[in-house]
């Protein structure tokens, strides 16, 4: 074969791989964007720990606390087989609010009566701890990195304060129903956020 037929080969054959090629956009820095998988694992890779918490509050978090919050006694229950593990957990209690400890403005709490025992719960305008994001069952498999994960509790409880109402003094010796999230670890309860929160008839 000629030099000129071999050219013509390699031409016809450049043409043919051009043709099966999908033409690819680039982004900002010139590298492919390539299409998103529809078999891939759902990935927060591109989503920042705000948008998470917006876009998975309904149902990771509320959907998931309404269908496996403890009450009281399981709550009790919990807290009595102790485990070196950390465990966190939704729990919803109706009952009477002691107080309302405001005596840090930034990180305000309510106590209500468990079994007979003061028993915490965040309401804000800061909250701390893990408890909101482990309970909804968040994994770090799930996540870019480390900090992402961790921000993503940050970015959870701020959500959370955005769905509360604004709890003062009055709210002293009124009855009310309010579901949390906590945080369990060797038979004590730490880090109870808020999620919902109302008074109730008296």
């Amino acid at each position: 074969m000629s030099l000129k037929q071999w050219g013509a080969v390699l031409t016809g054959c450049a043409a043919l791989l051009l043709t099966a090629c999908t033409v690819v956009d680039l982004d900002a820095d010139g590298k492919p964007i390539m299409p998103a998988d529809p078999n891939a694992k759902a990935s927060f890779d591109n989503q920042t720990p705000q948008q998470i918490a917006q876009q998975t509050w309904q149902s990771r978090v509320l959907d998931t606390a309404s269908q496996h919050a403890l009450d009281a006694s399981a709550l009790s229950t919990q807290l009595k087989t102790p485990s070196s593990t950390p465990q966190s957990v939704f729990v919803r209690l109706t009952g009477k609010i002691e107080r309302v400890d405001n005596s840090n403005e930034r990180e305000q709490k309510l106590v209500m009566m468990v079994n007979g025992q003061p028993f915490e719960i965040q309401s804000g305008p800061v909250m701390r701890g893990n408890a909101i994001r482990d309970a909804a069952g968040f994994r770090f498999e799930e996540f870019t990195n480390q900090v992402q994960f961790a921000q993503l509790s940050r970015a959870f409880n701020r959500e959370a304060v955005t769905h509360l109402p604004k709890v003062d003094d009055s709210w002293n010796g009124k009855n009310a129903s309010v579901t949390f999230a906590t945080t369990i670890t060797a038979g004590k309860a730490d880090d109870a956020a808020a999620l919902e929160l109302k008074q109730e008839a008296q």
